[in-house]
């Protein structure tokens, strides 16, 4: 597969690297790492052909393209023996979360280009679980009362928002027929997602999945995501050390794609950097019995800023919003803004509240100040000098500036 591959033909040679060499973990940590600019640089339009794909057009079943957040959408193909492995690694996500024949799940995912949805609703055919496609978290509630569903897939504000309209329809979420809740998409913080299980009254579970073939899943002990390790293959490496990462510390996620014997992919991608960074929890068997290393919930690299010479990122802003005291007044829903320059920056945290009049101000603030400062030694001495400065901003509902925005809501933004 790998010499029918354009890029890896000229990458080889290029690097004198044969094939036939790499055998072993210690063999792919002397490979350069493949970064998405290179996978962007090696299609149209900055060259004829889509340099990775490696099967002939007759072999590709899909075609898909990532969101394009970071840049030109990056093209991938998939084959239908890569649409059997992604469904066999959510398959088993849905197991080990107790899903079974006799649930309904509605998907809240896109079902375009994203693999998504449709790698969950084949996972759902292997098992038995019938699935809801809607696409969205915006169907009618009536989906709940007539249908019935055992659990919804979904990013964290999707599952507040319709618990919300829920209630508003005269429907307890916690009284419903909802069993389980997953969500994906997005990082979070557990404080939010302790706050989606209170409103709905069931247990979240965490998935991580990408195009390029991650999928990783928690299962009902939700001590770590689960890597399908004889399927992808993961590492965690420090481009700044441009070295792999000792056991334990934290680092980006590279992947390289593992095929059985005779196997057939689209795209094969060897120490592919996600830009998304994790730390190994365990490689130790898990207490629901699996034995497949876990990771933690991975954040993306670009949603993290540097303020004078310190890193955060928007799920630590996240963190000290869904503190637990806070959520009698506020909704969940918020933004942040970075102002500044080298040597003074601004942080405006805006968080919307049910009724900015009735809001404790102060108790949110103390609570946002304690829980975001409280492990960044750096951001603490700098806000004590005044050269890092948080300010607080409280609205009505809708009264958020992503409200105005069509799509996804960007909730730290770098203004300086």
């Amino acid at each position: 597969m790998l010499l029918k591959t354009l890029f890896y033909r000229k990458w080889f040679q290029e690097h004198n690297i044969n094939p036939a060499d790499i055998r072993e973990h210690e063999d792919l940590r002397e490979l350069p790492i493949i970064s998405g600019k290179t996978v962007r640089e090696r299609q149209p339009p900055e060259t004829e052909e889509f340099e990775f794909r490696c099967v002939d057009w007759d072999e590709i079943f899909t075609i898909h393209e990532t969101s394009g957040t970071s840049g030109t959408p990056k093209s991938f193909f998939l084959t239908w023996d890569d649409w059997n492995r992604y469904a066999e690694k959510y398959a088993r996500s849905f197991v080990s979360q107790n899903f079974g024949t006799e649930d309904k799940v509605v998907v809240c995912a896109s079902y375009g280009m994203n693999v998504g949805a449709n790698t969950m609703t084949l996972a759902a055919q292997k098992i038995g679980i019938t699935i809801i496609p809607e696409g969205k978290c915006t169907f009618p509630v009536r989906i709940i009362k007539n249908y019935q569903p055992t659990g919804i897939v979904g990013s964290i504000f999707k599952l507040i928002r319709l618990a919300r309209r829920m209630e508003k329809e005269g429907i307890n979420p916690q009284e419903s027929s909802i069993k389980r809740l997953i969500t994906g998409g997005e990082s979070f913080t557990e404080e939010s997602r302790a706050y989606v299980e209170k409103l709905w009254g069931v247990p979240v579970y965490n998935t991580y999945g990408s195009t390029e073939g991650t999928m990783c899943g928690e299962c009902h002990e939700k001590v770590g995501l689960h890597v399908p390790e004889d399927l992808v293959h993961l590492d965690v490496y420090d481009p700044q050390m441009e070295d792999f990462v000792a056991e334990g510390d934290c680092g980006r996620m590279v992947l390289t794609t593992l095929l059985p014997p005779g196997g057939k992919t689209g795209t094969i991608l060897l120490n592919y950097d996600t830009e998304d960074t994790t730390v190994v929890v365990s490689r130790e068997k898990c207490p629901c019995g699996r034995t497949h290393m876990r990771i933690m919930n991975p954040q993306r690299e670009a949603e993290t800023v540097w303020v004078l010479g310190s890193p955060f990122n928007r799920v630590d802003v996240e963190k000290g919003v869904f503190q637990p005291e806070n959520m009698d007044y506020i909704t969940g829903e918020y933004e942040a803004f970075l102002y500044g320059d080298e040597e003074e920056v601004t942080l405006r945290v805006s968080m919307e509240c049910y009724d900015p009049k009735k809001c404790e101000h102060e108790l949110v603030q103390e609570n946002f100040l304690k829980s975001f400062l409280e492990y960044k030694v750096a951001l603490y001495e700098a806000y004590q000098d005044g050269s890092f400065n948080i300010l607080f901003n409280f609205t009505e509902p809708e009264g958020l500036e992503f409200y105005k925005i069509k799509g996804r809501p960007k909730r730290l933004v770098d203004r300086r």
